[in-house]
C-alpha cells in the first residue's frame, strides 16, 4: 500500500484544481473495473434519469459545463 502524502491543495488556483481533478479522473477511468459503486449509486442514477426523461432537469456536454464553470468563477 502506498503511503499517504500531503499536497498543498489550498495553495492551488481554481483552474489548477480543475486540472488536477481532470487528471485524476482520466487516470481512474482507465481502471473503472476495479472500482465498485456504492449501493446507493444506482438509485441516484435512476432518479436522475427519470427526472431527465420527465424534463425536470437538463444535461449538457462536459465541455459546455466546463465553460460555464469557468465563466462563473472568473
Amino acid at each position: 500500500m502506498m503511503n499517504r502524502f500531503e499536497f498543498p491543495i489550498t495553495q492551488l488556483t481554481f483552474t489548477q484544481k480543475l486540472d488536477l481533478m481532470e487528471t485524476l479522473w482520466a487516470d481512474m477511468i482507465g481502471n473503472e473495473k476495479k472500482l465498485d459503486s456504492p449501493a446507493w449509486h444506482e438509485a441516484v442514477l435512476n432518479d436522475r434519469e427519470a427526472a431527465l426523461n420527465a424534463g425536470k432537469i437538463s444535461a449538457s456536454s462536459w465541455e459546455a459545463a466546463k465553460e460555464r464553470i469557468k465563466k462563473n468563477v472568473s
